[in-house]
């Protein structure tokens, strides 16, 4: 479901299951956080590039995987631990010690929208386009919350997550969640340009400035994650989220 690229300085993760517009399965996320720890050790990667293959960059969570979730008796332990997994994906992503750069060719719904503002850089094409529809199956967005809130602020994080608004890479842009436009050609190598500016200056002084930004001067966004994959969990677990699920299940309109 992923693959992986050496040309350094630059390492590359490529999100690729276009069957299912690289949806965000269990699965998947095991397999982000072992390929980030893989560029971890490569020291001649000097920054991650996150890209994706098919016309979708991620649809976010797997939501067929979910509903099968919602069929068992007792789900609410498995519930947390999926949002657990997924709270673990996006710290390791902030936490990890080299940049992280998001490559956007399409658009980008729910978790991928955590991918991408868990990412310090962000470039996209006209493609792209940014979306929270988790109302529509009775969940929350529990964790793309708190990274709005902190890389764009609450008012933008009110529009798509209150208001459904859809962002368009240019309108994206103005708010902050997208730092370059690029054509759709050179998505890659913009983010790979950045990559060898990156590679100009001193490892530990990136790692450090990074720390500084995520960690000190995000000082309460670890603790918010954390409540927001509670309230994620708990969501899930709603008469809501079982009527939204079973709709997608059931390839029709939910009924609240």
């Amino acid at each position: 479901m992923l693959r992986q690229l050496k040309q350094s300085p630059s390492g590359t993760i490529i999100l690729d299951h276009a069957a299912s517009s690289n949806a965000l399965s269990r699965e998947m996320v095991v397999e982000l956080i072992q390929a980030l720890s893989d560029f971890h050790r490569e020291k001649s990667v000097r920054a991650v590039i996150l890209a994706s293959s098919g016309p979708v960059f991620c649809s976010g969570i797997d939501l067929k995987q979910w509903s099968e979730i919602a069929k068992e008796s007792e789900p609410f332990e498995q519930w947390h631990e999926v949002a657990s997994e997924l709270q673990e994906l996006v710290e390791v992503m902030l936490r990890f010690p080299k940049p992280i750069i998001a490559a956007l060719d399409g658009p980008v719904y729910g978790m991928g929208m955590a991918l991408t503002l868990a990412s310090d850089l962000v470039i996209a094409s006209p493609l792209a386009r940014f979306e929270l529809p988790s109302a529509k199956y009775g969940l929350i967005s529990g964790l793309v919350a708190p990274l709005l809130a902190f890389r764009c602020g609450a008012g933008v994080a009110s529009r798509l997550m209150l208001g459904g608004e859809i962002f368009d890479t240019a309108e994206a842009h103005r708010v902050g969640i997208v730092h370059q436009l690029a054509s759709s050609e050179l998505v890659w190598a913009k983010a790979n340009e950045i990559t060898a500016r990156i590679a100009g200056g001193a490892a530990e002084s990136i790692q450090l400035s990074k720390r500084l930004l995520n960690e000190m001067i995000g000082e309460s966004l670890f603790s918010n994650l954390s409540s927001g994959a509670a309230t994620m969990a708990t969501a899930c677990s709603t008469d809501a989220a079982k009527e939204g699920l079973a709709a997608f299940a059931e390839k029709r309109e939910a009924k609240f």
